[in-house]
């Protein structure tokens, strides 16, 4: 089973807005067994609504169109889709009467242009928008369905999980769909390809694996599909496990809501031990990172973004001739931070991090993207050198992730060297 998901709107193609409805849709979409065949962002016009949906039906059971549902003249989607099916737009009374509704606890006037938004395709099954005033339309022709939805992204999966997917699962006979995906940290892409080289030739045709990467991290997705749920649960959950003790060095946890700043953060917590931070060129996005999970305030003491040498030395304590005699991107410097860190913050870790981001080098004599990351621990301190080339963002974002990976590594080892002989 196949869907298109269309979204409407001049102002994802200027860059105005991001399309997240179709991220989401897409994901609401594989969890009942439909996949997206294409997704396809158009002007709000009607040639090329007109010639997007044509093809949409050409390709899929299921077309999704959102955005272009509003009472002002360019929103011109509803009565594109109106002559598309050959019919023409009615009074709804029950629309406006629930438009009337909603403006009546927030005082606000009901006009004539409002009524617009109760003139539908006399031929759609009509979806109720308890969130807003743009209703939703389904309309069926040739076995296949036609989804018209308002872009408002709350609006939007309101329909979704209201009214959509149970009249989806109704209508047709789904197949199961299941994911696995493995997150791993420290190794390319290519590397742990060729590493699993052999796992992925035996795989069973009904099981496929994708490599998913971003920086510092890949994540490896299983995926199976079927219509008996319980002997395709059973062969993934073997390939799974397989899977694992391949990557066992370099896997952090299971599935989309697994990172590896959760890991520290359930490490940290579970341990109760604490962290600090001394961030220079990741300029506070490691601390962005540890706290965007609930319950950072656990574990995390405090952070410091040092960004000028004055800052590392006026408030971190880092000594001006150290950096004088090393420069402020080094080694040295790195491990001094981190100590003068652990000991401000009075914790058992603390992560530094110094290099340069870019464009320039600051008057230091290393190159752009070399970035020092200093771990202090209850065992110890030390730093290590990288190059993450460039641009700036890709340098900051592959130190910040390097840094958590390597305080991981040490905690993990910490704590095997405290167990009982």
């Amino acid at each position: 089973m196949k869907a298109e998901i269309i979204t409407i709107g001049d102002e994802i193609l200027i860059g105005q807005i991001v399309d997240t409805n179709s991220q989401w849709l897409g994901q609401r979409l594989n969890e009942i067994g439909v996949s997206v065949y294409q997704i396809t962002s158009i002007q709000d016009d009607k040639e090329h609504i007109v010639k997007a949906v044509e093809e949409a039906e050409q390709n899929a059971d299921i077309v999704i169109m959102t955005g272009g549902l509003g009472p002002t003249k360019d929103d011109i989607t509803k009565l594109t889709l109106a002559e598309y099916f050959d019919d023409k737009l009615t009074y709804h009374e029950e629309v406006e009467h629930h438009i009337k509704h909603l403006f009546g606890r927030i005082k606000y006037k009901f006009t004539d242009m409002d009524l617009q938004q109760a003139m539908l395709p006399a031929k759609a099954t009509i979806l109720k928008n308890h969130l807003g005033t743009a209703s939703g339309m389904w309309f069926e022709r040739n076995k296949k369905v036609f989804i018209s939805l308002p872009g408002v992204p709350n609006e939007m999966k309101g329909l979704i999980s209201g009214e959509v997917l149970p009249k989806l699962r109704e209508k047709f006979h789904l197949p199961f769909i299941m994911h696995k995906t493995l997150h791993t940290y420290g190794l390319g892409e290519s590397r742990v390809a060729e590493r699993l080289t052999d796992f992925e030739n035996d795989l069973p045709d009904i099981i496929k694996l994708a490599y998913l990467p971003s920086y510092g991290r890949v994540r490896l997705r299983l995926t199976t599909r079927g219509t008996e749920e319980a002997s395709l649960k059973l062969k993934l959950d073997e390939k799974v496990e397989q899977l694992k003790l391949l990557v066992k060095d370099i896997y952090v946890g299971e599935e989309e809501n697994t990172s590896i700043e959760r890991t520290l953060n359930e490490l940290l917590s579970d341990s109760k031990q604490t962290l600090s931070l001394a961030e220079s060129c990741t300029g506070g996005n490691i601390s962005r990172m540890i706290t965007s999970i609930p319950g950072a305030s656990n574990f995390l003491k405090g952070a410091l973004v040092a960004y000028s040498a004055a800052v590392k030395t006026n408030l971190l304590g880092v000594e001006e001739e150290l950096i004088n005699k090393h420069s402020v991107v080094s080694k040295e410097v790195a491990i001094e931070m981190a100590l003068r860190c652990q000991k401000l913050f009075a914790t058992d870790y603390a992560v530094s991090t110094t290099g340069n981001a870019g464009p320039s080098t600051d008057e230091t004599d290393k190159m752009v993207g070399v970035v020092f990351i200093g771990i202090a621990s209850p065992s110890g301190v030390y730093a290590e050198e990288f190059f993450f080339g460039k641009p700036r963002d890709k340098v900051i974002e592959r130190a910040s992730v390097k840094a958590l990976e390597l305080l991981r590594k040490e905690i993990l080892k910490n704590s095997v060297n405290s167990l009982p002989d």
